[in-house]
């Protein structure tokens, strides 16, 4: 059978085009990964949630993925300017550790999130402080080719010897460098970046390395370059990030990567994930010290699942609204839609026969993979999975293949938890599942006086209610277990 069509917007034509990997059957795809001073938060989650089912959709369409992912754990400075400290230092002091037990901490912490969010592990996930070495050989190249200069305080690039230097962000170079300012000492442009930073005489840093230039570390784009070239060869298919690295990081990747090596263009399709947005209209950020995690989501009682699933309700382009309300609602969607499976699960088992392959059920199928097809289109396939299920025409295990279809690129478990729930199935009457909804209602608006009097009812009635981090479980007086 022939490959279905792929489409995916790329950031650098700021178009939707057909994608065409590299290769005929192997893709490489490189994920700009976390710096690890601080726990992710859901907002970086999100980014790591877009690449994941990037990986799974080109997965889907039976392509090879090497995936490659970098763990920052030096040179990423509290400015992307190459300005203020080392956020691993900071890190550091601020927990009163060594810069290794911050980044071994939190990046363990990391894969945490990744495995409760069931987010797929990287082929390979790439520490930048066991790549100091290619970091300095490709330093080593762009000084060879010409495109760096030395002031006290360590090696940096010269973008103006880029003719279009910035092209990712549509950088108006001249209104940028009129306002930016320049604070390190002798940088010649308000645009060039480090490549290599001088340990200071007056500071007592934990992450130093040897160099031909000096003791010091490596500036934060550099790594990127280094690894991702090195894994994945000096062009590849797909990067992907979040919006806020297009100005500086990406746009910086692609000036050193091609410079570099040579080969232009270093990646042939760029893609980025958009902000997760409070209620006060900030985007959530680790440097404001309020923000939550896929940690905080199960502290709170929700299926860290349920936020995922969330993610699949916007489009990876487009800003999310947050608030735990705008969760706690998902959740309880997301229990609704496992239970439904669950259901049709319960009808499929209960049926006896061979069932022949539906026309209309191969239909839903080719429809959900065209949605995910068109550039990660998830709520797309996630109306058309609702549409399919709430099809009486389709037989339950057409709709469970649909399932199946739907969740092998969303990544949400869905048939994992519909087996779990079908396996002891209670059924209550329509008017006790509504008044436990309409109890649930009110929990999720925090009216607890009308959700006590939802539950004292339901108690009359001869059911009690349970909740429980997948919503709330009604059961019989006589069968509470």
């Amino acid at each position: 059978m022939p490959r279905r069509p792929i489409y995916l917007f790329n950031t650098m034509s700021r178009s939707t085009e057909p994608f065409v990997s590299m290769s005929e059957d192997r893709v490489g795809v490189y994920t700009c990964g976390p710096t690890v001073y601080n726990n992710a938060h859901l907002g970086n989650m999100r980014t790591y949630i877009f690449s994941d089912t990037l990986v799974r959709l080109l997965r889907a369409n039976e392509f090879i993925v090497n995936h490659v992912m970098n763990i920052t754990d030096v040179g990423h400075l509290t400015s992307d300017a190459d300005e203020g400290e080392d956020k691993m230092e900071l890190g550091a002091a601020r927990e009163g550790r060594t810069a290794w037990q911050i980044a071994e901490t939190y990046e363990n912490s990391f894969i945490e999130q990744c495995e409760l969010l069931n987010i797929v592990s990287p082929n390979t996930l790439c520490r930048a402080t066991e790549h100091i070495p290619q970091q300095i050989r490709m330093v080593e190249q762009l000084e060879a080719n010409g495109f760096t200069y030395r002031t006290e305080d360590g090696i940096y690039f010269d973008t103006t010897l880029v003719a279009d230097y910035g092209r990712l962000a549509r950088l108006d170079k001249d209104g940028l460098r009129s306002v930016m300012r320049v604070a390190a000492a002798e940088k010649r442009n308000k645009t060039d970046f480090a490549l290599w930073k001088f340990s200071r005489a007056d500071e007592n840093r934990q992450m130093e390395w040897p160099s031909p230039w000096g003791v010091g570390f490596p500036g934060w784009h550099i790594e990127c370059s280094a690894m991702s070239t090195f894994y994945l060869g000096d062009q590849f298919d797909i990067h992907t990030g979040g919006i806020d690295h297009i100005p500086v990081h990406h746009s910086n990747e692609i000036a050193q990567s091609e410079n570099a090596t040579g080969c232009a263009p270093f990646v042939r399709y760029w893609m980025h994930g958009n902000f997760l947005q409070m209620e006060n209209d900030e985007r959530m950020a680790k440097s404001k010290g309020t923000f939550a995690t896929a940690f905080s989501v199960v502290e709170r009682g929700m299926d860290p699942l349920a936020y995922r699933f969330l993610c699949m309700k916007s489009h990876y382009r487009n800003t999310m609204k947050f608030s735990w309300e705008i969760l706690e609602s998902a959740n309880v969607a997301f229990r609704r839609l496992k239970q439904t499976i669950a259901d049709i699960q319960i009808q499929a088992n209960s049926q006896t026969g061979a069932v022949s392959k539906s026309d209309k059920g191969h239909s839903y199928e080719e429809k959900i993979s065209d949605a995910f097809n068109n550039d990660l289109g998830t709520p797309a396939a996630l109306t058309l999975l609702q549409s399919a299920l709430n099809d009486e025409q389709l037989h339950p295990n057409a709709k469970l293949q649909i399932v199946e279809t739907f969740d092998h690129i969303a990544g949400l478990k869905l048939m994992e938890a519909a087996n779990m729930l079908s396996y002891a199935p209670f059924s209550a009457p329509s008017e006790i599942q509504e008044l436990a909804e309409l109890r649930q209602d009110a929990r999720l608006r925090r009216d607890w006086k009308t959700a006590d009097e939802l539950r004292s009812r339901l108690s009359e009635e001869g059911y009690i209610v349970e909740d429980t981090p997948e919503g709330f479980k009604l059961s019989a007086r006589d069968k509470v277990q």
